[in-house]
């Protein structure tokens, strides 16, 4: 009678395995970051360190299932709400690097964001050190995770200058893919924007992105690429943002991104 007893005081921990990671149930991690509290990793720490209750109970197995919408969380006593989504764009200067924090000392995306509160925002993907333009910062975990997953296909579109003049054999091998360090790399579209004697720009749009993936497709082509900025993901474009400059979206803006992402229901 005890044993039985003490199974009945203890909270449901995990979902069946064939439940998924969807919808308003999540791991106690996730539920964390859901709810814009912090990052997974920073919650998994902070349950690892036994400063997460749900329902009034410490847990410390990071594979707790919880729904969202109705379990108390709480984080050192103070019950964790749900944020209000916030969602901007940022156009990116060359030169800094996509993080919160550079061991080495750089500047980050970060520096642009003065007088925001980023203690919850993150950005969207990514953009190397050398590249520019559209970068997305938001607190809706669900809505990143969605518009970065490759099955949703949104489509990214840059403004590349190369070392050349392109042509039609150049185009073509970016559309059939290229392989470099034993992946496929492949852009949706290639088409040429201007050119001058020495050097072109080039319209790429690639659907998923992979590490690198323009500038990895150009060096397999033994093409030098000299600069690289993103003007647009889905139907979101960068405008006339000046450098270094970042804006809140339209909450129009946010529903066609939401609604390319397979995320049906309206912003705000």
């Amino acid at each position: 009678m005890k044993d039985r007893h003490k199974r009945q005081d203890r909270p449901p921990r995990k979902a069946p395995a064939a439940a998924a990671d969807t919808g308003r149930r999540a791991t106690i991690a996730r539920a964390l970051s859901k709810l814009g509290y912090c990052s997974r990793t920073q919650a998994e720490r902070l349950v690892a360190e036994g400063r997460v209750t749900v329902d009034g109970r410490v847990v410390r197995d990071l594979e707790t299932w919880v729904d969202v919408e109705k379990a108390r969380i709480a984080v050192d006593g103070q019950r964790v709400a749900a944020e209000r989504p916030v969602y901007y764009m940022l156009n990116k200067p060359r030169g800094l690097v996509t993080t919160r924090h550079d061991p080495q000392g750089r500047a980050t995306v970060y520096d642009c964001l003065k007088g925001l509160d980023q203690a919850h925002l993150s950005p969207v993907g990514r953009l190397d050190k050398a590249s520019e333009g559209l970068l997305l910062f938001t607190n809706d975990t669900a809505f990143a995770q969605r518009l970065l997953d490759p099955e949703t296909h949104v489509a990214k579109t840059y403004h590349v200058q190369i070392d050349r003049q392109p042509d039609a054999a150049l185009l073509a091998a970016l559309a059939k893919g290229v392989v470099h360090d034993g992946e496929h790399l492949r852009a949706t579209g290639a088409a040429v924007l201007r050119q001058g004697e020495r050097n072109a720009w080039l319209e790429i749009v690639l659907d998923e992105g992979r590490n690198r993936h323009i500038r990895r497709m150009l060096e397999a082509l033994d093409i030098a690429c000299l600069r690289l900025v993103r003007v647009a993901i889905g139907g979101l474009t960068l405008g006339n943002l000046e450098k270094g400059a970042v804006r809140p979206l339209a909450p129009d803006e946010v529903d066609d991104l939401r609604n390319l992402t397979g995320i049906r229901d309206k912003h705000g």
